[in-house]
């Protein structure tokens, strides 16, 4: 008669032969690992301490939200794994088309989307239940698209028709869609794309001109906000008939609230930067502590929008100070990255992502202190979950896939010297 088995022994190394199979295939930059660890174990301990006001709300616990904000970091995790285990000249070939996607995606928005907080940026998903903003996916694909772009076009890059039409187009048609519901993203999305561009050689000119431009409408806006604003009643007047259509006006309340925000003021709109600057105000140096914030019971989306205020409450100067080196070492490997990627694609592939992620946590960080105008964009990784979090996700997926072939080749190169 054979020995009985033992359920334990049997299924104890299935599991850690799977475990070391996992670990053994992560690859890329170990720094940018290690970053993506320390912000999401960041965003547990803030999301958690900061969504007390939105529990309440909706008669809920906060650790249904902590609960909510981890399996949205283990599938972030998991998308991460996924996308860098891909090699990063597949998403060479699926630019075009998802591109012309998202290009689709973004006019169906406009027309048909879900309007949440006065926008309408949303697709609901069916099934699941869950709304999608189509921007995420399009400033992705843009990206892509563009890296795609100025690798095959180095030969005429200087030339205006052959060389700077064909980038810059995509970029318009994506911001010209998307700011109608979301100008920030858009005006981030371009400042980004004209970044990436003077990296990629293309003609200073060009792109001189086509700044001017794109500050035309943006001096407008701030001279209708400046020319509508009764300094000596502290209050905006009636806005031009012209300049009441879609969100214009909201944007033109953003801007008078950031130049007027001085003002002794206690209506609705001074009413959220008021409190972000309460709560930098009491964290001072080094903090409340951990899940001590104050703020987080009166700030508006303290745990999305304005999370960065509720990080320099609980940990002070120090820790926001800690924040933004996390994200300038991240800016720095991948512009190490860059440098060594030996495949232009890859290269301006992981430079334009890491662009954006970083100037959109230094839009955020600089709306929660009052640098900037209201933007609505969140803290990435940081930031309770949602599409956005999933999409920086698989945008730092992507950077470690160039990161995991750049390795490769390194490794090749060493193992080719070693045996000469």
């Amino acid at each position: 008669m054979s020995e009985p088995v033992n359920i334990k022994n049997f299924f104890t190394p299935n599991i850690g032969t799977m475990g070391g199979n996992l670990v053994s295939k992560t690859r890329g930059d170990r720094v940018i690992w290690g970053i993506v660890i320390i912000l999401t174990l960041v965003s547990l301990l803030v999301v958690y301490s900061s969504t007390g006001s939105l529990a309440y709300k909706y008669s809920r616990s906060t650790e249904s939200y902590l609960f909510k904000q981890f399996g949205f970091i283990i599938l972030g995790v998991m998308v991460i794994y996924f996308a860098h285990r891909v090699n990063y000249t597949i998403y060479s070939r699926v630019a075009s088309v998802l591109f012309i996607v998202s290009v689709l995606l973004l006019i169906y928005t406009y027309f048909f989307g879900e309007t949440l907080n006065e926008g309408t940026r949303w697709i609901k998903l069916p099934l699941i239940n869950m709304t999608f903003q189509t921007s995420d996916l399009a400033k992705l694909a843009l990206f892509m698209y563009m890296s795609r772009q100025l690798s095959r076009k180095q030969n005429v890059i200087k030339d205006f028709k052959k060389g700077f039409l064909p980038i810059i187009i995509p970029v318009i048609i994506i911001c010209l869609l998307i700011a109608p519901s979301n100008l920030s993203t858009a005006l981030l999305i371009g400042g980004t794309s004209i970044l990436i561009m003077f990296i990629g050689r293309v003609n200073t000119r060009h792109l001189l001109f086509t700044m001017l431009i794109l500050l035309i409408p943006v001096a407008v806006l701030f001279a209708v906000a400046v020319s509508t604003y009764d300094k000596k009643e502290n209050r905006a007047t009636e806005l031009p008939a012209v300049f009441s259509a879609g969100r214009v006006p909201t944007w033109i309340g953003r801007i008078q609230t950031f130049m007027y925000s001085n003002k002794e003021d206690v209506n609705e709109k001074m009413y959220q930067i008021n409190q972000a600057k309460i709560a930098i105000a009491k964290g001072s140096w080094f903090g409340l502590g951990p899940g001590n914030s104050q703020a987080r019971n009166f700030l508006p989306h303290s745990y999305s929008d304005y999370i960065f205020a509720i990080i320099l409450e609980e940990y002070g100067l120090l820790g926001g100070t800690f924040m933004v080196f996390i994200y300038l070492l991240f800016l720095y490997r991948c512009i190490r990255l860059y440098r060594k990627c030996p495949y232009a694609f890859g290269a301006f592939l992981a430079l334009a992502l890491s662009f954006m992620l970083v100037i959109q946590a230094i839009a955020n960080m600089g709306v929660n202190v009052n640098i900037f105008p209201n933007t609505g964009v969140t803290l990435p990784l940081v930031s309770m979950g949602g599409s956005s979090f999933l999409f920086t996700c698989l945008s730092i997926g992507i950077i470690l896939s160039v990161a995991r072939n750049v390795e490769q080749l390194e490794g090749v190169k060493t193992a080719v010297v070693e045996t000469e």
